[in-house]
């Protein structure tokens, strides 16, 4: 039995409606995905008491998907099955992203658990290779995806972001803990002026298992907002959520989206 372990937005609900049977939606409070019931909202303090039940129900398998952020804890909430888990808990909160996640996966590796990852369970939401848009870049946008990329290559061993946003040259940005909405959100005003782009690429060592960059109309979206000429992803280690309606809202804003091969 497959329990899927559920963030905020729509990938949770995507990958459950991939499986022949039905999964366990088990989901953090305050991050309940788009459209798809939760049969076990959970608070991080009762971590030890959701992993009893879903071993009680059946269940083998766990796959991490949808948007979270670190939740404060609050110690008085730990209850008796969660305590074992406490140091473990502690560490991965105060870690970077990358370690975290190591963290909580090795919890539920330790109970026996096999962790899948979103896109072995549907495939179809891995990004093809290629320019997906009308749209494509000139000489300007590739010199800037190519300075982006080196940008990201060198801050990986840094656990930071999966992403920046590159115009002129110039780095405008790079994605902390705040995300990628965050970062699109305050970039300085000169960068509406500079045709710059968001590009998202996988951490390297990244465990695409729980962590694979996403995006989808709300992040065409987003780009809108803020000014920029279109986005960079990397084909076959990024999720694209509702291809059709992603790529059809990019066409209309004339943006490019460059799902660009692994390097």
């Amino acid at each position: 039995m497959l329990a899927l372990i559920a963030g905020s937005g729509r990938l949770p609900a995507t990958v459950a409606a991939a499986q022949a049977t039905p999964p366990v939606v088990c989901a953090l409070t305050g991050f309940a995905p788009d459209g798809l019931a939760v049969d076990h909202p959970f608070r991080l303090e009762q971590l030890g008491t959701l992993i009893a039940e879903l071993q009680r129900q059946g269940a083998t398998e766990v796959c991490f998907c949808g948007a979270i952020r670190r939740p404060v804890v609050d110690p008085s909430a730990i209850d008796a099955a969660t305590m074992p888990l406490v140091p473990v808990l502690m560490q991965a909160i105060g870690a970077g992203d990358d370690s975290a996640l190591r963290a909580v996966l090795g919890i539920f590796e330790d109970k026996g658990f096999t962790v899948r990852a979103a896109h072995e369970l549907a495939p179809e939401i891995l990004a093809p290779e290629g320019v997906l848009t009308l749209t494509w870049p000139d000489d300007a946008l590739c010199a800037d995806e190519k300075r982006g990329r080196s940008v990201l290559e060198a801050l990986a061993p840094l656990d930071v972001g999966q992403g920046c946003v590159v115009g002129a040259g110039q780095i405008w940005a790079i994605e902390t803990s705040g995300g990628t909405d965050h970062m699109l959100q305050t970039l300085p005003e000169g960068a509406r002026k500079t045709r710059a782009l968001l590009i998202k690429v996988p951490k390297t060592g990244q465990d695409l298992r729980v962590d694979m960059p996403t995006v989808g109309p709300d992040t065409i979206s987003a780009v809108v907002d803020a000014g920029l000429a279109g986005l960079v992803i990397v084909a076959g280690q990024t999720i694209l959520l509702e291809r059709d309606e992603t790529i059809r809202r990019a066409d209309d804003a004339g943006l490019v989206v460059w799902s660009r091969g692994p390097v």
